[in-house]
């Protein structure tokens, strides 16, 4: 809010995340074009809220590629099942099959609960390869009278990557393998610790990683938002915090881009109930489209920055506006790309991430 609202102070809410503003560029003037769940998870994620386009972290491994043929190119983590829109969120779409992103249910401190099946009790390295080596001949020999479905394709690379990882994904998803300074900087909810596996996930090359707060819409606060607020930024805050310091310490967070946002805000005015159609009590806020507020970090983003402001009553973004188009291509021009050169043919047209709108949002980069 351009001028502050009354109430719990956001630095109340994330007194370590405070700490990091130096480092952060909060774009207070986010806009985007539907106030429902659905569409709005999809434009956030896809850059379209109703066709099935492929999301982001897709469209950056499809440019960027993997550095690591062990580990997938684009994880996704939410701990105790799927956000809102499920699988949606990481479709690799009509981009071909193996860009989709590799979910995760980050509830576990298990690796073998994280990461299913990742041994066999059953079968040596070696006679799991002679396996697939002749399930892949069979596969191809499928495939080959099946050539438009790309599904074939993606099966069979997705059995060569479970191979593959049972060599790496045990150590990069076990953070007990971390110093114990680290870890107690992280903190110990399921939440700092996915943002520590993160970490440890980037250094070994994994290109875009999507960290979930939970299942659902935990923060979707129609009612209790005081409470329901500090609860929820009460798991993440140090998690979050410590993932950035990280990042820094380690000369990570120069070629790191961070960004933390929902798919829209929540009115400045109070979610009043009515009876027979509304459960509240009457100290929500309902969804809003009209402006919220994104951050972001590193990767060549301007730290401590302010960009852009809502209206006085803090409801609709008047100040350079920014729709998530202009973010996606933000995104991509700090990555190396140019968001209108980063196409795929399909059916008989180049689709982008950013359709055929978005403008980078110069003013926010270092």
């Amino acid at each position: 809010n351009k001028h502050g609202e009354s109430g719990i102070e956001v630095s109340e809410l994330f007194p370590k995340l405070a700490e990091c503003v130096d480092d952060m560029c909060i774009i207070r003037s986010m806009h985007t074009n539907i106030p429902a769940h659905g569409p709005s998870m999809l434009m956030m994620n896809c850059g379209d809220n109703q066709l099935s386009r492929p999301s982001v972290g897709s469209w950056v491994t499809y440019g960027l590629g993997t550095e690591n043929q062990n580990l997938p190119g684009f994880v996704t983590m939410c701990p105790g099942g799927f956000p809102t829109g499920e699988s949606q969120n990481w479709q690799a779409g009509f981009l071909p099959s193996p860009y989709q992103g590799s979910y995760v249910d980050s509830q576990y401190q298990d690796v073998e609960k994280l990461v299913n099946n990742i041994k066999s009790y059953y079968s040596s390295k070696e006679g799991q390869r002679k396996q697939l080596d002749l399930l892949s001949e069979l596969n191809y020999m499928h495939q080959a009278k099946r050539q438009e479905d790309a599904a074939l394709e993606a099966r069979i690379q997705s059995f060569e990557l479970a191979y593959r990882m049972q060599f790496e994904a045990t150590d990069a998803f076990d953070i007990t393998r971390e110093p114990e300074y680290i870890r107690t900087m992280y903190g110990n909810s399921v939440q700092s610790r996915q943002m520590l596996i993160a970490r440890r996930l980037l250094e070994r090359g994994v290109r875009f990683i999507q960290l979930w707060h939970g299942p659902g819409q935990p923060w979707d606060s129609h009612d209790d938002v005081e409470e329901q607020h500090k609860r929820l930024s009460g798991q993440c805050d140090q998690g979050i915090a410590a993932l950035l310091k990280d990042l820094k310490q380690r000369g990570m967070l120069d070629d790191t881009l961070v960004l933390c946002t929902g798919e829209f805000g929540r009115t400045p005015t109070v979610e009043i109930a009515e009876p027979g159609i509304s459960v509240a009590k009457g100290n929500g806020r309902d969804h809003n489209h009209h402006g919220f507020t994104a951050w972001m970090a590193g990767g060549g983003i301007k730290g401590g920055h302010v960009h852009g402001a809502t209206d006085e009553f803090g409801f609709k973004a008047v100040e350079n506006r920014v729709h998530i188009h202009d973010l996606h291509a933000t995104i991509l021009n700090q990555l190396g790309f140019d968001h209108e050169a980063l196409t795929y043919r399909h059916a008989g047209r180049d689709f982008r991430l950013t359709d055929v709108s978005g403008n980078v949002i110069r003013d926010i980069i270092a």
